[in-house]
C-alpha cells in the first residue's frame, strides 16, 4: 500500500499516536478529528498488558515469549461499537503449545486495571463480571491467518475466518456500557498484528485508521542483487535512476526502488 497525498492528515494524526506511545505518553482518551467514514486510530492499549507481550509498530503489534503459553492478553486503546469487526492477522504460532488464540470484549476500562493482569482469558478473566470471550480453534490462526470478530446488538460475539462463514457464539455481551475488544495471544498463538477494523454504515463502509500492512520487505530485496553490485559506473547508476520515478526511488541510494512500508504509510526505503 502506497502512501497517497490525500492521506496528510491521517498520516499526522497518526504519527503524533505513535510517538506518544513509544514515549510511554500515550492518552487512549486523546480527542481525535477525521472524515465521517473515519471509525478513528486502532492499536492496543499501551499499559494494560499482560507480562509476556512486547508491543511494537504503534501498538499494532503484540508479540508473546515462545516459552509460555499465557501471559498474552491485550486490549484495544478505544472502547469499540457494535458490529465494528476487528481485523487481526496472525504472525506467527510455535506448535508445541496446545490451544490458541481467544477474543472478546470486556466492559472494563484498560486503564483502571491493576497489573500484573490475570495469566489467560478463559477462565481466569471470563468469571468476573464484565468479560466475555471465545476461544479461536487452532485450525484458524495458522500463520498469515486473518480473523475478523465483533459484537452485535443482542450482544453475541461473531467470527469469520478467511473464505468461511462467520459464526455466531451466543454470548450476552453487556452492549449498554463501552466495550474494549479483548485477545489473548495464547497458546501456539505468539504474534499477532492489528490491521485495524471496519463496519458498514446506512450510507457507506467505515474503516478504523490507518489501515495499514504491517511493515514488509519484498522477499527479492533480502538477496544481494548481483546485478547492481557489477554496475559501478556513474552512467549505469543514472540509467537505473532513470527508469524509476524519482518518487519510487529509495531516499538513500537514490537509485532502487522502495519497497519497505513503514508503520507511519510512507514507502521510501
Amino acid at each position: 500500500m502506497r502512501y497517497q497525498p490525500e492521506d496528510d492528515r491521517r498520516r499526522q494524526q497518526y504519527d503524533m499516536m505513535t510517538t506518544t506511545c513509544l514515549d510511554g505518553k500515550f492518552d487512549p482518551n486523546m480527542t481525535h478529528s477525521c472524515d465521517l467514514q473515519c471509525l478513528g486510530p486502532l492499536t492496543f492499549h499501551p499499559r494494560a498488558v499482560g507480562h509476556e507481550i512486547r508491543l511494537s509498530e504503534g501498538g499494532r503489534r503484540a508479540q508473546r515469549a515462545e516459552d509460555t503459553f499465557k501471559g498474552g492478553v491485550v486490549f484495544t486503546s478505544r472502547p469499540v461499537k457494535t458490529h465494528e469487526r476487528i481485523r487481526v492477522l496472525v504472525e506467527k504460532r510455535v506448535p508445541h503449545w496446545q490451544g490458541a488464540m481467544r477474543v472478546g470484549f470486556t466492559n472494563v476500562p484498560p486503564l483502571t486495571r491493576s497489573l500484573p493482569l490475570p495469566p489467560i482469558a478463559v477462565p481466569n478473566l471470563t468469571e468476573i463480571s464484565g468479560h466475555w470471550a471465545t476461544i479461536v480453534p487452532e485450525s484458524c490462526c495458522q500463520e498469515g491467518s486473518v480473523l475478523e470478530f465483533w459484537v452485535t446488538d443482542d450482544g453475541h460475539i461473531c467470527l469469520k475466518f478467511q473464505n468461511s462463514e462467520k459464526q455466531k457464539i451466543e454470548a450476552e455481551v453487556d452492549v449498554r456500557k463501552p466495550l474494549w475488544a479483548m485477545i489473548d495471544v495464547y497458546g501456539q498463538t505468539c504474534s499477532i498484528f492489528l490491521l485495524g477494523s471496519k463496519t458498514k454504515g446506512f450510507l457507506f463502509k467505515r474503516t478504523s485508521c490507518p489501515t495499514l500492512d504491517p511493515l514488509t520487505r519484498q522477499p527479492s530485496s533480502l538477496k544481494p542483487d548481483s546485478t547492481t553490485q557489477r554496475e559501478k559506473s556513474d552512467d549505469c547508476i543514472s540509467c537505473r535512476s532513470m527508469e524509476i520515478p524519482a518518487d519510487d526511488r529509495c531516499v538513500v541510494c537514490m537509485t532502487r526502488e522502495a519497497d519497505i512500508t513503514l508503520p507511519c504509510g510512507h514507502r521510501c526505503l
